[in-house]
């Protein structure tokens, strides 16, 4: 198993898998609030759910699930996106979803636990070597950066 785990091309195809799956299901998630559920219906859904500030919180949310998603597809900044996803997500599990048990078809958390799961995994593992991270960060002379890209 230690020859697949050090393998630099298993971790460059892991890395990028997840940025593409993850990256794709937040955009997905912040799109169906935009433009399936609209932001007006999203905000009155979070207001429902005990949401504070519902008006301001929805489309922000949104907008960085939309912004956060497409990014972490590209592979930019994505350490950054990763953490702020995986905060609203932790967010999200403890303010609406964590009395609704772990089943999504209950209002549970199971959903939300799995984006955060995910983004944080982002987070510390970074984006890999095919992301614009990597290539912005090749040319500032730095190896450390390269190395956790």
């Amino acid at each position: 198993m230690s020859a697949l785990e050090n393998n630099p091309g298993l971790q460059t195809a892991a890395r990028t898998l997840l940025r593409l799956a993850f990256g794709f299901l937040f955009l997905a998630h912040g799109w169906q609030k935009y433009f399936q559920f609209t932001i007006e219906s999203t905000t009155a859904a979070f207001g429902q759910m005990g949401v504070p500030a519902a008006g301001l919180i929805a489309p922000v949310a949104a907008t960085l699930e939309i912004a956060g998603g497409a990014a972490i597809i590209l592979g930019l900044l994505t350490r950054v996106f990763a953490g702020l996803l995986g905060l609203q997500m932790i967010a999200a599990l403890f303010m609406v979803h964590a009395s609704g048990g772990v089943f999504v078809e209950n209002g549970g958390f199971e959903l939300v636990l799995a984006l955060a799961a995910g983004a944080l995994a982002l987070l510390l593992t970074g984006p890999g070597r095919i992301s614009l991270d990597a290539l912005i960060f090749k040319g500032k002379n730095s190896e450390k950066a390269l190395a956790n890209a």
